[in-house]
């Protein structure tokens, strides 16, 4: 790996060494086989050395220094087709497949067979030492792949996917997995569990094997702040300081410390040794297909001798066996109780020092988790976990007394408190609390059955977590996990939030209050929230420090003032954030289920809800604010609000402009056709040049009333309604109308205005008088027989005096109206400043009253 060199192999019998260095030129053969060389492959403990596997039944090792092999290996019956080395330096192994159907391991320095592997049907094409675990593989032109024992040499398993001849393996140290390649395709499985094998002591020593290699590590104090340094953030990797305990005589499948931390023991290829944990000093060994730790004593613990027989040991030396009451023994779990994991999907429960049945429990545990004191614990299952209580003074009491059943066990002995509904993958109890970590990689913990969430974490591509709970240091109040990769990463939980937590699920408000001085300010709003959940509000709204929680709380709990005033309290720059403006908004819906219409004003302007506002001032009658509502929402962009609060404020001319100001001008000009017929003119012009961008002839058929008159009916009188409504509305801006005028308000909005002044403008017809009709029919024949040239002049004359006549009238009609209009102003400004009227009437007189204004406003128009 660090010079620039190439190794080849050939059909014609020998090996080349190319330099890329050198433009990839042939620098050195290497020749001494006599058929064809099929694979070659570097010593990874030499990199000066390789090997080469030849058709004539013969392995070479050579010398990058010399053309001639150094030694060779002889033994196969047939041609050797692959090679692959022992990937660690421990062992000084050559693997080997041939086409006399076998796979050997040769020991290079004494240059002998170790062991030889039969099985397949076919010649060998490939084989592997996993650089991660203990297996050896070997592809056979038979379509399998088969996987031995490195240590064992056992046949473990043989993979056959039906893809004819297999002819390729690969592995990478990194993963467990292994990629075979067939005649038809290739598959990649994953071999065994790459859970990391570890354990933590209670005072921070990690040890971890990685293969065959045992390291330790102290994560006490990387992760908390010391002096002026601030500690690591949460998730961080810590950066430990690994230190090498050395070599495992077997392959760990399982590591644990014992209840103190002083011996870690190993388990793995059916065997088991105990090692102290400071110096892997051998302690004690045996065959065993599960070992299990006592929760309590030092040297107690347990093992799955067969599947009927499990044997105990105290202070290491054995005590009694026992067979388990089930047709087979398929688990072990340790703890304060002894867990056998029965073969029928249940668990059933031994005393350490008796060795009595206690319980069983039809559950198909996977995993058991004891809490510190051993009145809790918690069998994890697939999908699920159940917490129950453990009662240890029933269990010694009965046993004392010689009062356990065979068959049932001790009744009262385990209660069920509580489900998990979730798949927990490793967890820690602390105290009362079990943290725990599920399967899509949430760290979460649960108190009286109320699970809270720490953090989520990193999944793998699948989904599932890649992370173990490694154990808790009460100490540093900081939780430590490892993944796959014997990552180390630590999470801030508080001890006493924990214990406050603990003590409100019991009830015990006393002893909560004593811990809550004891909690730190920075875990307020952890415990207010954990409050919140658990009903009480009020609690947590005094407790919380974080302003959005406690505006969050002063709104579901309807203390809209204290939620006002936090609102004021933002910080400047952050005032017209969203998150503020939707707050607003909140607190503008609560104040008004609440009826407090100032602060929902207040709040919907800072807000700007210009919606609401318009619904409020709608509905309460508030005209300036409407006045004030159009303004805002014009400059604010919201067109339509703004449309809506000008027409609602008799403001037609802030609607037209607003139409034309985005572009709306067909709205426009129906809309000036029928509120401000002055204007039409205008906005046609506006709306035929816009029209004419797209289509010329369609922009020339529009027409106005400048244009042709006779196309609009009534616009002169439809004119004079707008200078009249314009004029009303003049007279009435300061003082408005009185909301005793509702009805007769109301109903004028079904007047005909048009055809009410034209009716006023039309002078009245005179009554013929007697004989007039008999004068008339009697000058026609005179006047027709008038033909002097004068009469046209005459007829031009009266034409004009009529129309004289009738502006005159017309004249006379507008200053009669203009006159009756002030008149009733007047009445109006004096009915207001009447004292009170009068709140008793005669319902025959009120609907008198009622016609009379109704007559009055007609006449107004």
């Amino acid at each position: 790996p660090s010079l620039p060199y190439i190794l080849s192999c050939s059909d014609d019998m020998s090996v080349k060494l190319w330099d890329w260095n050198q433009d990839l030129e042939c620098t050195q053969y290497f020749e001494g086989h006599q058929h064809y060389v099929m694979q070659i492959k570097f010593n990874p403990k030499d990199t000066n050395t390789f090997a080469s596997g030849s058709l004539d039944r013969s392995i070479k090792v050579w010398g990058l220094g010399s053309p001639v092999a150094h030694y060779t290996l002889e033994g196969h019956e047939r041609g050797v087709n692959c090679l692959d080395y022992y990937p660690s330096g421990d062992k000084p192994y050559i693997l080997s497949g041939a086409d006399d159907k076998t796979v050997k391991i040769w020991d290079y320095q004494t240059k002998s067979i170790v062991h030889s592997f039969d099985g397949h049907s076919h010649n060998v094409c490939a084989v592997l030492f996993h650089p991660k675990l203990p297996i050896i593989a070997s592809a056979s032109e038979d379509g399998t792949v088969r996987l031995w024992s490195s240590t064992t040499y056992r046949a473990e398993s043989t993979l056959n996917y039906g893809m004819e001849r297999a002819w390729a393996l690969a592995a990478t140290k990194e993963s467990n997995m292994l990629a075979c390649g067939f005649d038809e395709g290739c598959v990649v499985v994953e071999l065994g569990s790459d859970d990391p094998v570890a354990s933590m002591d209670n005072t921070g020593k990690v040890v971890w094997a990685k293969n065959n290699e045992i390291q330790t590590a102290n994560v006490r104090g990387l992760a908390s702040s010391s002096g002026d340094e601030e500690g690591l953030p949460d998730g961080e990797r810590l950066p430990v300081v690994p230190r090498d305990l050395g070599a495992c005589e077997l392959y760990p499948q399982m590591l644990k410390h014992n209840c103190n931390g002083r011996f870690v023991a190993v388990c793995g290829d059916g065997e088991f040794i105990i090692y102290t944990a400071q110096a892997l000093r051998n302690k004690a060994f045996g065959q065993a297909l599960d070992f299990v730790w006592s929760g309590t004593g030092t040297g107690d613990y347990c093992i799955r001798e067969s599947i009927s027989k499990i044997k105990f040991f105290k202070n290491f030396k054995e005590s009694k066996s026992i067979r388990p009451a089930t047709s087979s023994a398929e688990g072990l779990f340790g703890g304060n109780c002894v867990g056998v994991k029965g073969g029928d999907g249940s668990i059933l429960f031994y005393d350490w020092d008796s060795g009595s049945f206690i319980r069983k429990i039809d559950v198909d545990a996977k995993e058991v988790y004891w809490s510190e004191s051993g009145n809790m614990v918690c069998i994890a299952t697939g999908d699920s976990a159940y917490v129950l209580s453990y009662d240890a003074q029933a269990t010694a009491a009965a046993v004392a007394m010689g009062q356990v059943d065979e068959e049932v066990g001790i009744e009262g002995t385990f209660d069920l408190l509580y489900e998990i509904s979730d798949t927990v993958t490793s967890g820690k109890w602390v105290g009362d609390c079990f943290i725990f970590l599920n399967n899509a990689g949430r760290l979460n913990y649960i108190v009286g059955g109320k699970v809270q969430t720490l953090v989520h974490l990193e999944t793998s591509a699948a989904g599932t977590t890649k992370h173990a709970v490694l154990g808790y240091l009460s100490k540093e109040n900081r939780v430590y996990l490892i993944d796959k990769g014997l990552n180390i990463t630590s999470y801030s939980v508080m001890l006493s939030v924990l214990e406050y937590q603990t003590a409100v699920m019991r009830g015990d408000f006393d002893s909560a209050n004593e811990l809550l001085s004891t909690i730190p300010e920075s875990e307020y709003t952890t415990v207010a929230r954990f409050l919140e959940s658990q009903g009480f509000k009020e609690e947590a709204m005094a407790v919380t420090t974080d302003p959005d929680h406690k505006f969050d709380l002063s709104l579901e709990l309807g203390h809209i003032d204290i939620a006002h005033s936090l609102m004021e309290e933002i910080p400047e720059e952050d005032k017209d954030a969203t998150d503020t403006m939707t707050k607003w908004k909140r607190l503008s819906d609560a104040a008004l289920k609440d009826s407090n219409f100032d602060l929902c004003e207040a709040a919907s302007v800072a807000s700007n809800d210009y919606a609401g506002l318009l619904l409020m001032y709608s509905a309460i009658g508030n005209h300036a604010g409407m006045e004030d509502l159009a303004i805002s929402a014009q400059a604010g962009g919201k067109t339509n609000i703004a449309f809506s609060a000008y027409f609602l404020t008799g403001n037609v001319e802030a609607c037209a402009d607003i139409l034309i100001a985005t572009n709306r001008l067909p709205e426009a000009a129906f809309f000036a056709r029928t509120y401000l017929p002055s204007r039409v003119d205008e906005i046609v012009a506006l709306w035929k040049a816009d029209l004419t961008e797209v289509s010329e002839s369609a922009a020339e058929a529009l027409i106005s009333p400048s244009m042709d008159k006779s196309s609009f009916p009534d616009f002169d009188v439809a004119v004079q309604v707008e200078e009249m409504f314009l004029a009303q509305r003049a007279s009435t801006k300061e003082t408005g109308i009185s909301g005793t005028d509702y009805l007769s308000a109301k109903a004028d909005l079904d007047l005909d205005l048009i055809g009410l002044v034209k009716s006023r403008n039309q002078p009245p017809e005179a009554e013929p008088v007697e004989g007039t009709e008999v004068a008339a029919e009697e000058k026609v024949p005179e006047e027709e027989m008038d033909v002097d040239g004068g009469e046209e002049d005459e007829a031009l004359k009266a034409e004009m005096e009529a129309q004289a006549a009738a502006a005159a009238a017309a004249a006379e009609e507008e200053a009669r109206i203009a006159a009756e209009m002030e008149e009733q102003a007047q009445t109006e400004a004096e009915n207001a400043a009447a004292a009170e009227p009068e709140e008793q009437a005669e319902p025959a007189d009120e609907a008198v009253e009622k016609k009379d204004t109704m007559d009055d406003f007609g006449d107004d128009w």
